[in-house]
């Protein structure tokens, strides 16, 4: 069982390069769909400017469902129109965007973004403190290299 543990820490690790894994499943809660981070190429969207420039550029019709609910200190907060409160899904399940396939993502909340407290989703480091902090001990610092 060990091995087993070690070989899948190895693979997320270094083939996969995550740091978290992500445990648990859907609590259908629907506060995912409420406050929404939405990365667009290599950054999170920050400006009510550069949403609608994407809406005009992109025909995806995700970008029709959701609207601007606040903005915070990582970029704008978006809710989506297709959850559907008596069914705690989404009202086109069958086709939501990978944004939503793929809730949680590591890299938002690698950001300091937090899971709403009812989510079923949680998120473990892969690497423990002490680990990281036994590796990093045992090879010398450049400025302690300098100093010998």
């Amino acid at each position: 069982m060990k091995l087993i543990k070690k070989i899948k820490k190895f693979f997320y690790l270094k083939i996969l390069k995550k740091k978290y894994y992500k445990t648990g499943s859907c609590a259908l809660c629907g506060a995912c769909c409420k406050n929404i981070y939405i990365r667009h190429k290599d950054s999170v969207i920050k400006t009510t400017e550069e949403f609608e420039k994407i809406k005009l550029e992109d025909s995806d019709s995700f970008y029709k469902h959701i609207s601007i609910i606040g903005q915070d200190e990582f970029g704008l907060v978006f809710a989506c129109d297709k959850y559907d409160k008596e069914k705690k899904l989404c009202s086109d399940h069958k086709n939501r965007p990978s944004i939503c396939r793929n809730y949680p993502s590591e890299e938002i909340f690698s950001y300091g973004a937090k899971l709403n407290p009812n989510c079923g989703y949680k998120f473990e480091s892969i690497e423990k403190f002490d680990e990281i902090f036994a590796r990093i001990s045992k090879k010398p610092t450049k400025i302690f290299k300098e100093l010998n």
